[in-house]
């Protein structure tokens, strides 16, 4: 898939505590980009934050297993394909900020696949005299 020029980002900020149908929120959100084909979508956690929904700030306490730390999703493609996801998190973000900003697509390439398969691949033999001898002392 090509994904250059003008396109759309979507910022959504949730709380980690958040679900959806028993699980994550934001697990629930990227599940249902990848479904919708979305070109991507990140999730990152912050270590301090604050929002309307919020007593107090909520950051990271090293002793604690869980303290509904800040999370933010970006989600980046085309104006149209955005359109679709928009409902879709409307219904599912109760508690957050949806934010829908215009960006311009410089770079979007992906990994290529591995041309080495499990037959062809074999280990360097330090015994072969075909190696450089500086790599096996």
């Amino acid at each position: 898939m090509k994904l250059i020029g003008k396109a759309k980002m979507v910022r959504i900020y949730i709380g980690e505590d958040d679900e959806w149908e028993g699980m994550p929120l934001y697990e629930a959100i990227v599940n249902r980009c990848k479904e919708l084909t979305i070109a991507g979508a990140t999730v990152y956690r912050g270590a301090l934050g604050y929002g309307a929904g919020s007593h107090g700030l909520r950051k990271e306490k090293i002793f604690s297993l869980s303290s509904d730390l800040p999370i933010m999703i970006t989600i980046v493609d085309l104006e149209e394909k955005i359109n679709r996801i928009l409902p879709v998190l409307d219904e599912m973000i109760h508690d957050g900020l949806i934010v829908l900003s215009d960006v311009e697509v410089i770079k979007y390439t992906a990994r290529a696949q591995s041309r080495a398969t499990s037959e062809s691949w074999k280990p360097i033999d330090p015994k072969d005299n075909k190696t450089d001898p500086t790599l096996f002392p």
